[in-house]
């Protein structure tokens, strides 16, 4: 016989799924362990009917084998995003006395991904959104750096000349093309996330390009999520800049990774 748990999961569903939700019974189950009581998961479900994101409700997103907090007005880690977290530990696995920072870190995923894997590394999180470096200390051990800093610009002067590894995942999409990002995104993360700057959405990968030789130690290496139609053009630019640049390829979501190491 259905237990009262599972006959609340199933009324969820039903309601999610009549409003267009294609995995009404796992996200009802998710809003289900979320809420408090019967009254929140009322208010959980009506605001997940109306269009807002499953995880700032539920307060958390999975991300590899982490549980991250997050919450409302915040950049959600995206799930390509795994492959950066996975390139950051390889490297910080390999480095002697590795210390990262994950620039436009948000609520932190890549330095959480690294701290959870990498015994003694020593991890650093920075980005100028106030909001998301609360979450981002939630999520991180008490060990970590959490700095307000727009891009580099910002980071503590005892950095200098110290990170073996730089990860980011800047906002790189054109503002032309914001149009055609999903509405959840559009209308429930804020545009500074999202929207990269210039015309071809490079804005901060530039600046990271431009202004990262001073903070890395000898063979550091810069690792930066792109889209597919951007790579090329930021290899070029980093090579006139004079880092020796690779691309890990693309993958199914389209996105690449583009690794930068001092010349």
């Amino acid at each position: 016989m259905p237990t009262r748990r599972h006959q609340r999961i199933d009324a969820v569903a039903s309601r999610l799924r009549e409003s267009g939700s294609v995995f009404a019974e796992d996200e009802a189950a998710i809003l289900a362990e979320a809420a408090a009581d019967d009254a929140e998961l009322e208010l959980f479900v009506r605001r997940r009917m109306a269009g807002e994101p499953l995880e700032p409700i539920a307060g958390w997103v999975r991300f590899g084998r982490l549980r991250l907090a997050v919450g409302a007005d915040v950049f959600v880690p995206r799930q390509r995003s795994l492959r950066l977290a996975r390139l950051a530990v390889r490297r910080a696995r390999s480095t002697h006395a590795p210390v990262v920072l994950e620039a436009y870190c948000g609520v932190a995923p890549l330095a959480s991904t690294v701290v959870a894997s990498v015994p003694g590394v020593e991890v650093h999180a920075a980005d100028r959104d106030a909001r998301a470096l609360d979450i981002a200390r939630r999520n991180l051990p008490a060990g970590a750096g959490v700095h307000v800093a727009n891009g580099l610009d910002g980071l503590p002067a005892g950095l200098r000349n110290r990170l073996t590894t730089i990860a980011a995942v800047p906002p790189y999409v054109p503002e032309s093309d914001v149009r055609l990002m999903p509405r959840e995104a559009r209308e429930h993360e804020p545009a500074a996330a999202l929207i990269g700057g210039g015309p071809d959405g490079l804005g901060h990968a530039r600046r990271l390009i431009g202004t990262a030789r001073p903070w890395m130690a000898r063979g550091g290496a810069v690792l930066v999520e792109l889209h597919a139609a951007q790579l090329p053009i930021a290899v070029a630019e980093a090579r006139r800049a004079g880092w020796h640049a690779r691309v890990h390829p693309p993958n199914e979501s389209r996105t690449g990774v583009l690794e930068l190491i001092a010349g």
